[in-house]
Order: structure tokens, then sequence, then C-alpha cells
């Protein structure tokens, strides 16, 4: 994702930005309940207005410094006949905490129907009456007490006494009580609290809303950008197997599969790709989101924070179990995915071989066959896979019920109020599904694990056939081949399939190669383009080690019909243009000519623009051959091989496509493997090939004569008088 840098911190600045409003989602809920439903939507324990009564009963029990902090905060107003807090907005939170036990002693003390007690004049300040029904008889004692002394200790006194009995309540409780003082100046103050409380709601809920609509516009855009990222990476990847396995040689593609490579290229990458989505969307969110939820859940100091490290534990331990269990199936289902499509590869190519022979039942039984085993793994590891997700909702859901039983006890006691229960929950929540999620991506992880390492497979092998570091980047004006004691064995293979090969292609001459099946024919001409290297010699052109020659340009040199012939899809234009650049139409029809197709190609309607299927389904074989032969013609090569490439042409068009061949390669080196001898009667030079070694080398009369294997081959395929005048027609010549 190197190429991706920039997205990829776009996406971590929404993730966090996303994180921090979700966070902030349950301390709005909190809000709503605590402050909003329960205190009227009054935030602090310090009134913003209070009435002279009551700043004078709070203020009667305050030290002197605690006095003049609380005269300094209030200003009285005339007109409205109460004070008015002038502390800023940001030193509340300070105030809160300075005087929030004070002002609740003095809302227990004042929330009490019955008698009062005149406090006025104690400690030099003018105190109101106080109610002392509801006190206890030691309490009443202390505070009459306190009415026959000369100076206010015994006020504080009592408070300390209170405070004691508030300490047991929780500061959630404390703040409480100070809140429904609050409200209670507020109501002498005439201020509304219904007003006060609707728009509390409607901020807090408005807030709500905006953090809401924050969360879904960066989750829209994280995953928009994720997907874009992941595209990238799929195509790269895509991009990169394509072109290493175009630098592969016939031995790496016969280490690889061509069904392996297919499905690597595609379900392979497909998992990477949805990883990487996975990875961006879910593996970067849920560490911001876990530690976001375990700070925020710490204020709270609720004393359950064990309910959470229980519930993480048991997440893992069942994404643990489950990934011990599924993961050694995940490699045996991409191996069973390369199986089927191996055989489905193999049945839909030779569906006309299948149906000829009658062997429809079986090939289904054995594509059944594969496919049933790689239904049952699949069976196996989703229904493992299945066994999460209600598990861990069991394990979520029992949380939540364990919070909910914990905290109502804590809620009874006072120590936490039900919004702060509702927080505590929801923060729980998140945390448990931030490990869920990481636990989640890692059971993914292992299959694309899988996948990842059959690609990395495939972009680590080294290709055998590179440029040398000294490439000869320039061609050869003198293109004569020359084998030189050449030997080859395949990578993989014990023996030779090659032995002390020896002869030169000159040019302007033919050289035929011929010999019985599996002698190594295809094979020797394929260590002139460097589809493989020779093992021992070497093959030079223009003397020059074709080892020692870029590939590329050597390549160029080469005009190369397989044996199997091979089109795309596309037209025939494109076909017989596809090894030339810029060729002309012109070109294009000379080609064409001289393989002996043009007049197939203008019996079409559309002539050189009729459309050839994928693998030259909708031509004949001897029609598919003549447009491979024109391939090579028209890019005018400097050697021509042909391997095996006029076994599907009928004697006619064979005579007269090596006829007007001889007169296109005149000034090239044309080298022709054949099973017929009729093709390459007229060869300047044959090669007679017997298990891989050089049995013969000669014209044809020459090796009638002195090659036992070769005349074998003539007599098997030409009656005797044909035999005869070949021979005759050769001297002649």
């Amino acid at each position: 994702m190197k190429k991706y840098w920039q997205y990829v911190i776009a996406i971590v600045l929404l993730l966090f930005i996303q994180a921090y409003c979700d966070l902030s989602l349950p301390d709005y809920t909190s809000e709503l309940i605590d402050v909003g439903i329960s205190n009227y939507g009054i935030e602090h324990s310090v009134p913003e207005f209070i009435s002279e009564q009551g700043a004078m009963e709070v203020s009667a029990f305050m030290t002197e410094e605690e006095r003049t902090d609380w005269q300094s905060i209030y200003e009285y107003d005339d007109q409205l006949g109460y004070y008015k807090l002038t502390a800023d907005k940001d030193q509340l939170e300070r105030l809160d905490e300075e005087f929030s036990d004070v002002i609740a002693i003095a809302y227990m003390i004042n929330s009490q129907a019955g008698d009062t007690v005149d406090l006025s004049g104690l400690n030099g300040s003018d105190m109101p009456p106080v109610d002392t029904s509801g006190m206890s008889d030691e309490e009443l004692e202390l505070f009459m007490k306190m009415q026959q002394s000369d100076s206010g200790s015994m006020l504080l006194d009592m408070r300390n006494a209170l405070e004691e009995q508030l300490s047991s309540l929780g500061d959630s409780m404390i703040a409480s009580m100070a809140k429904y003082f609050v409200r209670e100046q507020y109501e002498i103050c005439g201020i509304d609290l219904e007003k006060l409380q609707s728009d509390y709601l409607w901020k807090t809920g408005g807030k709500m809303m905006l953090m809401a609509l924050v969360v879904a516009v960066s989750a829209i855009l994280v995953g928009f950008l994720a997907s874009m990222v992941a595209a990238g990476v799929g195509r790269d990847l895509r991009d990169s197997i394509f072109r290493k396995v175009m630098s592969f040689s016939s031995a790496e593609l016969d280490r690889f599969s061509t069904a392996s490579l297919i499905t690597r290229s595609t379900n392979d990458v497909q998992q990477i790709q949805f990883v990487t989505v996975m990875l961006l969307r879910m593996v970067l969110y849920s560490p911001i989101l876990a530690i976001g939820g375990i700070i925020n859940i710490s204020r709270y100091k609720s004393g359950m924070s064990w309910i959470i490290v229980l519930a993480v534990a048991l997440v893992l331990c069942l994404v643990m179990a489950l990934m011990i269990i599924a993961m050694p199936k995940f490699r045996i289902m991409q191996e069973l995915v390369d199986k089927v499509n191996l055989y489905a590869r193999e049945i839909l190519t030779g569906i006309p071989v299948i149906r000829a022979f009658g062997r429809e039942k079986h090939e289904e039984k054995r594509f059944d066959e594969a496919n049933t085993d790689l239904m049952r793994v699949m069976l196996f590891t989703n229904r493992t896979m299945s066994f999460m997700m209600p598990a861990l909702m069991l394990v979520m859901n029992g949380i939540s019920a364990l919070i909910v039983w914990v905290a109502a006890k804590k809620i009874d006691a006072g120590v936490i109020e039900v919004g702060a229960m509702t927080a505590f929950v929801t923060y729980s929540m998140l945390i448990i599904m931030s490990f869920l999620m990481i636990t989640m991506i890692s059971v993914m992880l292992p299959r694309a694990g899988v996948a990842a390492n059959r690609i990395k497979e495939v972009l680590d092998t080294e290709p055998i056939i590179t440029d040398s570091e000294n490439a000869v980047r320039e061609a050869p004006e003198n293109t004569s081949v020359r084998f030189d004691h050449v030997s080859f064995r395949y990578p993989d293979g014990g023996e030779n399939v090659l032995t002390d090969i020896d002869f030169i292609a000159d040019t302007g001459k033919t050289t035929a190669i011929i010999g019985s099946t599996g002698c190594g024919k295809s094979t020797l001409v394929k260590l002139i383009p460097r589809f493989f290297d020779a093992t021992e010699g070497t093959v030079s052109i223009g003397g020059i080690n074709v080892k020692d020659m870029s590939v590329e340009v050597l390549r160029k040199q080469i005009g190369y019909v397989p044996q199997k012939a091979i089109l795309f899809s596309g037209d025939i234009f494109s076909n017989i243009a596809y090894g030339a650049d810029d060729i002309s139409e012109k070109n294009i029809e000379e080609a064409a000519k001289i393989a002996q197709a043009a007049e197939f190609i203008n019996e079409k309607p559309d002539g050189y623009k009729s459309p050839i299927a994928q693998g030259g389904t909708n031509v004949s074989g001897g029609q598919k051959q003549r447009l491979s032969i024109a391939r090579a013609i028209a890019r005018d090569p400097k050697i021509y091989i042909f391997d095996d490439s006029f076994s599907a042409l009928d004697f006619k068009t064979d005579t007269a496509l090596r006829k007007a061949l001889s007169e296109k390669t005149k000034n090239a080196a044309v080298i022709i493997v054949a099973q017929r001898v009729s093709t390459i009667l007229n060869a300047d030079q044959i090669i007679v090939l017997e298990d891989g070694k050089m049995v013969g080398k000669g014209t044809h009369r020459e090796l009638v004569a002195s090659c036992e294997e070769y005349e074998q081959i003539a007599r098997s395929q030409l009656s005797e008088a044909e035999f005869l005048r070949s021979i005759e027609a050769k001297e002649e010549c």
C-alpha cells in the first residue's frame, strides 16, 4: 500500500474523527439522562442564580477562605433581587469541585420541613432561620450548641459530621443533592425550569445529531477511500503477477499449472483485496476505539473495569479456539479451488473429445469428487465460523446483563447514576466490539495469508531466462544459427532430452528437422528463442551466444510458428499484425497471400475485420495454421521457425505455401520441424533425430543413402514410385 500513503493518512485522520464522535455519544446520552431529565438541565452544582437567603445558607457552613471565594464569584442584582454568577464558564468545573459538598449540606438542612433555628449573628454574618425538624437528636444537640457559641466553629464541626454521612453516598449522589439545591434556588429566583430543561435537551440532542452525521460522513469516506486503495492493490497485484508470468520461461510455467496461475491471479488477489478493505476500515479503527473507550470508561470510577477485562478475555479465548480449529483448513481450501479450476478448465477445453468418446459420466464424476471435497472443507470452515457470531453475541449480552446487575447495586448506594450506567454499558459494548472486529479480521487473515503466500511464491520466482549484465542489444547482421554440441535436460529431469546436437542453419537456406514422435524436435527449436537454455554447449546466432543477447532483441529476429496454432480474440487483421508494430494493410495482405490464407479471408463478409473467437474456435485447424504462419511472415524476421506448422494443410496448399515462402525467405534462415517427408524434400539440410541424438545430417538423397532411420521414415510415408522419384528429382535439382 506504499503507493497509496496519502489515502491511508486520510483514512487514519477520518477514523480518529469518527472515533472521537463515536466515543462522545455515550457521554451525551449519560448527560441527557442525568442532567437533562433527572436535573432539569442543570449542569453544575454551583448555581448561576441564587437568592440572598440561599447564599447565606451555603456560606454559613464555609471556612473563611471558601467564603471569600464564594463571595467573589457572585454579584447582587438589585433589579432582579438575587445573586448572579460572575465566574467564567471554564471555571465552573473547579467551582463544582470546591463547593459541591457544602451546597449538598445546605440542601440537607434546608430540605427538612418543620422548626427553624435563627442563625443570624453567628460568625458576624446575617443568617436566616434554619429548619431543624429533620435533624437527628445528635445533630440537633450539636446545632443548639452552635447557637450558644460565640464563633462559627461549631458550624464547621456540624459540616464535618454531615460530610462523613455524605461520603458514604458517593460523588454522584452528592452532585445530585447539590443540583436539587440549585433547582430550588432557580424556582425561588423565578427561573423557568421547563425552558431550561427543554433548551438543554435540544442543545445536547443537536450535538448528538451532529456527531452522528459526522460519524456517517466519515464512515462513508473511509469506506470509499479504503475501497479505492484495495482496488488499486488488487490491480497492482494482478499486474505484477501478469508481468512476472510473462517473464517466465517454459520451465517456470511448467512448475505452476495454468489453472493455479489463473486462481492466483483472480481468487487469491480478491482475498487480498477484501482483507485490505477490512484492514483499513476495521483493524485501524478498532485500536483507536478500544483505547478511547478504555480512557473514557476509566473517568467514571465505577469499580466495574474488571467486567471489561473479563469480556475481552472471553472473546479472545473464543476466537483463538476457533482459529486453531479452522486455520489448517484454509490452505486445503485454496488447493481444492485450484483442483476444481483445473478440472473445469480441462473439461471445458476437451468437450469435443469427451463427447466423442462418451466419457461425460466419467468427467462428471471426476468433477463432482473435486467439487464435493471443496464443499466439505468449506462447510466445515463456515460452520466453525458461524458458531462465532452467536457465541460472541452471548458474551456481549451476558456482559450487558452483568453490568446492569452490578451497576444497580451501585446506583442504589449512590455511587453512580442511571446515565453513568448507560454510558458504561455503551462503552463496554464499544470496547468489546473493537476486540471483536480485530478477532474477526484475524479469522479472515489466515485465508488471506495463504493467498498472499501463493501470490508471493509467483512473484518471488526468479525466471531462469534473463538478460545477462552486458547483454548485446543490437541484432547481428549474420543470422545463421549454430548448435555447438548442445545437450539439454529439463530442470526436474534426470536424463538429457537432447545430447550433443551439432549443426549450422545458414542464412538463405532451409534446415529441416525430422524424427520419431518424442525425439526432441520441438525442444530443439525452443532453444533458439530461449524458451529453455541449453544445459551444455552453445546456441548462437551470427556467432553470438543467445545467452549473451537481450531476450527482446533475440526474439525480434525470430518468426516462430508453434506446433499448436494459437489465435487471440479479436479479428483476422489484429491476429496477423500481432507480432509487427505499425504494419501496413498492404503488408498484412501480402503475408496472408504467402500463407495461402487470402482466399478464405476474402470469402468472409467482413474480410480482414472478421472476428476471431478466443482460441480461434470459429476457424478450422488448417485456417488457424495458415493465420499463424501469416503472423510470422508479417513480422519479416531474419529467422523462421516452423514447428510442425504444416500438419493440418492438404498437400496442394502445403506445396503452394512452401513455394511462395521460398521467395520470401531468401535472406533468412529457415528451420522446419516436420513429420511429413514430403514437406522437407527440397530442404538444403535435414537433421534426423532419434531419442534426442543426431543420427543423420544431409540432403534427402544423402540421408536415404546413409541414414537407415531416415530411409525407414521416407519409405513408410512414400510409395516405392514416389520414393524413387523423390531421389531422382533431387538429383536433377
